[in-house]
């Protein structure tokens, strides 16, 4: 059948009796198999950061300068963006189930070769790779997330997931410590690679886990298999029944569509720039300021620590600033449902930003737990909104597109800020080591708070107020069966794109 051919209509209640369902240990289970991925993310990130001064040594490590250090984020970050959206649109294609497992091999099959790098071209490659596979991971997840938990706490699951990659951040940086203790592991070459080789270990544990979690029923009926969805719906409703031990009310909401096998490509750029264009550039905005704060700022703040505030063990100051970062993520979580999406956001960006600038013009004068203790103060705030970018490109732009917005808005603001941000902060951390003066790395921090100032008040004009409202509510699909009322939720008073 042709791209985009309509293959019947169908009127469905699956939303409805997605979003009434109660929370259960059913829903666990899909957090555990799709959200630990963050951790991942997370891990790799840190592993990066506290291992740069081993990736210095020319005997036991890579040769590594600071700008190559610097070079490697950007390299990682670069791999996610073309990884998001190739899988994206494969995701919004063949489906969230499959391809969150293909990422999920593409990352591991990254990092055991990251493992046995044998100089600093081949570890960019392998950077790079499994760098794809966490950007696939990001369109994949977040689509398949936030279709599969019910609106009532969509918010706040979310962001604690976005969050958890704080979880792997801790870990990571914590594993660092005793593998980079020469009494510990002699042999420095054989921790750090060991350290890279552990991630595949714990991506292994999420697979078998992951393989469990259903394809959405979403995402099945649109695409003209609606038997499977009433299948896999009709099972988790008797799981949830069964586990609360309440039977669960009748809906009576329902929607029709017009199912297609794929959606063209022009039709989802249509509705992305012409339907949405106000959420177009909230989400640019969001996605900007938080990738290079945390890419320009967390890539280079090991580096930082060791080469200008002579710490030898950055593990546990990391450790420190990732744990706070965590509870930012999982404390102001549930306010995103309560308090709304437009305040969060713009409160959480604006208190970022403004804390950082303050910590640019302070920065010569911090000792290394000062500055931890500033960062921690900082990011516990900007986790919360960061994640929170994620959650808005996830669910105010119709289902048909979701994993492909998810993917463009995480590359474009990535390239813009993630790529940006490692190279620009590795450049002045090499030019400040010339000087000695930690002040010199000043200009990324005002960067940075800019940006996120910027993020925040975009936020309060252009933001969306999608608080426990249901996916189809928030954007209609773009196969929902015309009427006479616009479009809910589009910037425009026209109908949805067929």
């Amino acid at each position: 059948m042709a791209a985009g051919v309509e293959q019947g209509r169908i009127t469905t209640d699956i939303p409805a009796r997605m979003d009434r369902l109660p929370w259960a240990r059913w829903h666990w289970i899909v957090v555990i198999g799709l959200g630990t991925v963050w951790i991942l993310d997370g891990l790799e990130v840190t592993i990066v950061g506290s291992l740069s001064e081993a990736l210095k040594s020319e005997e036991t490590g890579l040769g590594l300068t600071s700008t190559d250090i610097g070079m490697a984020g950007a390299v990682y970050v670069a791999g996610a963006c073309i990884g998001a959206l190739f899988f994206g649109q494969l995701t919004d294609r063949f489906g969230r189930k499959k391809l969150f497992l293909l990422t999920l091999g593409v990352y591991l099959f990254g990092t055991v070769l990251t493992a046995f790098s044998m100089n600093p071209l081949f570890y960019f490659v392998c950077r790079f790779i499994t760098g794809a596979g966490i950007g696939g991971e990001y369109a994949a997840i977040n689509s398949a997330i936030d279709e599969l938990i019910p609106a009532k706490y969509r918010g706040r699951i979310d962001i604690a997931i976005n969050g958890s990659f704080w979880v792997g951040a801790a870990f990571g940086a914590m594993l660092t410590v005793p593998l980079l203790d020469p009494d510990v592991v002699a042999n420095q070459e054989l921790g750090w690679r060991g350290a890279f080789a552990l991630g595949a270990v714990l991506a292994i544990g999420i697979l078998i886990v992951r393989r469990n979690v259903p394809e959405s029923p979403r995402w099945l009926f649109i695409h003209g298999r609606e038997d499977e969805a009433e299948k896999i719906v009709r099972g988790i409703e008797g799981t949830v029944e069964q586990e609360t031990g309440k039977s669960l009310p009748t809906v009576s909401e329902t929607l029709t569509i017009r199912q297609r096998k794929t959606i063209p490509l022009t039709t989802i750029a249509r509705t992305v720039f012409t339907l949405y264009p106000k959420r177009t550039v909230l989400c640019l905005a969001l996605f900007i300021g938080q990738a290079f704060l945390y890419n320009a700022f967390f890539f280079t703040y090991g580096d930082s620590l060791s080469t200008f505030l002579d710490v030898e063990q950055t593990g546990w100051y990391i450790a420190a600033f990732a744990a706070s970062n965590f509870a930012g993520a999982l404390l102001l979580g549930s306010l995103f449902d309560t308090v709304g999406r437009v305040k969060m956001i713009a409160g959480t960006y604006i208190i970022s930003g403004v804390l950082l600038a303050v910590a640019g013009f302070l920065l010569g004068n911090l000792s290394a737990v000062e500055l931890t203790i500033f960062g921690m103060v900082i990011f516990f705030f900007a986790s919360a909104g960061a994640s929170a970018a994620y959650l808005t490109a996830s669910e105010v732009f119709p289902m048909e597109t979701r994993a492909l917005c998810i993917a463009f808005f995480y590359a474009i603001g990535t390239a813009a800020g993630g790529i940006s941000g490692p190279l620009y902060f590795g450049g002045l951390i090499d030019r400040a080591t010339e000087s000695g003066d930690i002040a010199g790395i000043a200009p990324g921090y005002f960067v940075g708070a800019a940006l996120m100032i910027a993020g925040g008040i975009v936020a309060i004009f252009l933001g969306v107020h999608a608080e426990q409202q249901t996916l189809e509510n928030i954007a209609r699909p773009l196969t929902a069966e015309d009427d006479d009322t616009p479009a809910s939720g589009s910037d425009r008073s026209t109908p949805a794109p067929a």
